[in-house]
Parts: C-alpha cells; sequence; structure tokens
C-alpha cells in the first residue's frame, strides 16, 4: 500500500499520495485538496493494480511523433511494397495532424473530426479518397493500439469513428480476340501480355520467372519470385501471399515461352534480356499504354486497360472455361476461396442459374412423384 502526507502551500493545506508502480519503483502525486480525495486515489491505484488495468499517467503525455517513429521501425514484416504506402500516410497525414499531440490528450471526437475534414472538409488536406483516408486512420489507430498494449492508454480513443467506404471500380475483362489484339500491337512484349492474360501472374511475379521455374512437361510456371517497383527501385521477394504457386498455362504458349528462353541460362530470368528485371511501363507514355491505343485504333470499342486488368481478364477466361472457384483461386494464388468469390462474384452468375434451373427440375420431379398413387398406410 501507498502513503498519504500534507504539506503547506500558499494556497492552504494539500495531500500528496505516495505509491508504487507495477515495476516496484517509487512514485507520487500530489495537490490532492482533501485528504479523503487522495485516499480515494490511492485506493483506485491499487485497485487497478491489483487487476492488472494500472496506466502511468506519465506515459500519456507521450507525443504521437515518438510512438509513430518506433511503431513504423517495428512493421519489419510488411513487404517493401506494403510498408511505402503506410510510410507515406504517416509522413503526409498522420505527423502533421497528430505529431505534436500526447496520446492522453486525444479524443474520439477529435479523430472523427479529422478523418471527416480529409474526406469532405475544405483546405489543403480535404477531398482525399476512400483508400487514402482509410489508411491514414489505420496508422493512427495501430500507433493508439499499441499504447493500449502497452498501459500507457485505457483504451484507444480512435476506434469506433465512422469511415468512408471504398468504392469498387468496374472490372474490365477482355475477350481471347481482344487480349490477342493487344498482344499484336505490343511489339516484343506480346508474350508477355498473353502471360499476364492467361495466368493471372500479377506483374512482378510475372517478370519475376526464370528459366528454372518452368516446367514445360507438365505446362506449369512455379511463382516464387516478386519484383516489385517500390521508390524507383525493383526490389525482389517472395509473392504477395509469402507462398510459392503452381500456375498453368495454355499449350498454345509453350512456343513463344521457348522462344523467350532461346541462348538463356538456367537461372536467367525468361522476360527481357535475362539479367535485369522489366520494371513496369510507365503509365502514361509506355510501351503498354502505346499498345491499348493502337488496338482502339482497330477496334473502336477497345476499352481502356490496365496492366493489372489483364490478371482481371485471367479470372474471367478461366470461369468462362468451366473453371471452378476453387481452381481460380489457386491459379491466382488467393488466400482463400471466399477471397476469390468476393473479388470476382460477377463472373459466377451462371453457377447462380444453375441453382435456379437445378431447383425447377428438382421441384418438377418432386410434383410428378408427389400424383402416383400413395401406398397404403404402415405398408
Amino acid at each position: 500500500m501507498g502513503s498519504i502526507e500534507s504539506y503547506a502551500t500558499n494556497a492552504g493545506k494539500r495531500y500528496r499520495v505516495r505509491y508504487r508502480k507495477p515495476d516496484h519503483s517509487q512514485a507520487a502525486k500530489r495537490g490532492f485538496t482533501t485528504k479523503k480525495s487522495a485516499e480515494l486515489y490511492l485506493a483506485e491505484n491499487e485497485v487497478s493494480k491489483a487487476r492488472g488495468q494500472w496506466i502511468d499517467a506519465s506515459e500519456s503525455r507521450t507525443a504521437v511523433s515518438t510512438l509513430g517513429t518506433a511503431w513504423l521501425s517495428s512493421q519489419t514484416h510488411l513487404k517493401p511494397s506494403s510498408l511505402r504506402p503506410v510510410e507515406i500516410a504517416w509522413r503526409l497525414y498522420v505527423l502533421p495532424a497528430w505529431g505534436r499531440v500526447a496520446i492522453g490528450d486525444i479524443r474520439h471526437t477529435t479523430v472523427q473530426a479529422w478523418v471527416s475534414s480529409m474526406t469532405t472538409g475544405t483546405g489543403e488536406m480535404a477531398g482525399k479518397g476512400a483508400t487514402t483516408v482509410l489508411r491514414a486512420y489505420g496508422v493512427l489507430a495501430a500507433i493508439l493500439d499499441a499504447a493500449v498494449k502497452d498501459r500507457r492508454l485505457h483504451s484507444n480513443p480512435a476506434r469506433g469513428v465512422a469511415l468512408p467506404r471504398k468504392t469498387g471500380k468496374a472490372r474490365v475483362y477482355l475477350s481471347h480476340d481482344r487480349v490477342q489484339l493487344l498482344a499484336d500491337n505490343a511489339g516484343r512484349h506480346s508474350t508477355l501480355v498473353l502471360m499476364l492474360a492467361y495466368t493471372g501472374l500479377r506483374w512482378g511475379e510475372a517478370t519475376g520467372l526464370r528459366l528454372k521455374h518452368l516446367d514445360a512437361l507438365r505446362r506449369r510456371v512455379r511463382v516464387q519470385e516478386n519484383a516489385v517497383n517500390v521508390g524507383g527501385h525493383v526490389i525482389v521477394g517472395t509473392p504477395k501471399s509469402h507462398e510459392a504457386r503452381s500456375v498453368p498455362y495454355p499449350e498454345f504458349l509453350s512456343i513463344p515461352l521457348a522462344r523467350q528462353c532461346e541462348g538463356k541460362g538456367h537461372d536467367a530470368l525468361v522476360f527481357g534480356a535475362g539479367l535485369v528485371h522489366q520494371a513496369q511501363p510507365d503509365g502514361r507514355r509506355g510501351w503498354f499504354v502505346a499498345a491499348v491505343a493502337k488496338a482502339q485504333l482497330v477496334d473502336k470499342a477497345f476499352p481502356r486497360v490496365t496492366i493489372h486488368d489483364l490478371r482481371h481478364t485471367a479470372a474471367s477466361l478461366a470461369v468462362s472455361s468451366g473453371a471452378n472457384v476453387k481452381a481460380v483461386q489457386r491459379m491466382l494464388g488467393h488466400a482463400s476461396a471466399a477471397m476469390t468469390l468476393d473479388t470476382y462474384a460477377d463472373l459466377f452468375d451462371d453457377d447462380l442459374d444453375a441453382v435456379s434451373v437445378a431447383l425447377d427440375n428438382a421441384k418438377r420431379d418432386s410434383d410428378v412423384s408427389s400424383s402416383r398413387p400413395k401406398a397404403p398406410f404402415g405398408i
């Protein structure tokens, strides 16, 4: 237990509470005007220690900038491509708004006002998209979660605020004919275009393929590397899911892939010269944009597509060919079939139609059987 002692001030008699922290170090709080209020504080302090809920008031005065810097340096589990947008959100949105604020001074209402100002407010920070707002909020909330775990705060004031909803963009799916038209206009990158559109590989996975990853007999590629452009530098790591996977490719790609491999060693990259990973083309003046523009000259209705749309196209072509959701999941490297269904639910509408037809047939069979004479009860 602690102790209470009085002392004199110009304003009158005051009380000081001395107590021990959970780590047994000495601490004190002064300024109580009545002995009863000092006793109440000491009792609450002892109960919170017994329940494991004790919070050091001095820790709550730590600035967000201090905890945020430490939290960011601890995110070593993130891939560089995932860490970079988090760092940007911290530097551009969280640090300017909250860096000097003590975590104990943050209130739920102020966090809500900050989120709302980025979404619908006015000024330099206003008009941000849902993705930007959600990422910035997520950084602040995660920092305060860490503060709660470190017992600097009782609870996280950022949790439970109203957040903007992300609205999914309409996906573009190319037909077989349009994929071929795009490839025909991609010049020396035509095989890469076909590979992306018929395997669903991400750009970094396709450009990270080496000759040793190809199984020509089974027509499979082993996805083990992912070459991602982070801040202008290509960083090679594991696939997005951290797990290697085997992906099939159609037979018509066998000869084009073999040509890509001619004159290269076992460890050489399939696409490009073989030694350096290809950087993703410029989104405004690169070869892919030029290929789309040429395709649009031939087909006036050819849609504007991105390289990532070829991954969506691969899912669409696989489903239309009769592949089930589990096969599409494995091809794309999704964590679960549920994720594939959530992402591409619109591609499985035909399955819903099949369910409707099956139920209708079952009902018709049931009506026929119910119209037949029934046997006497008990036989």
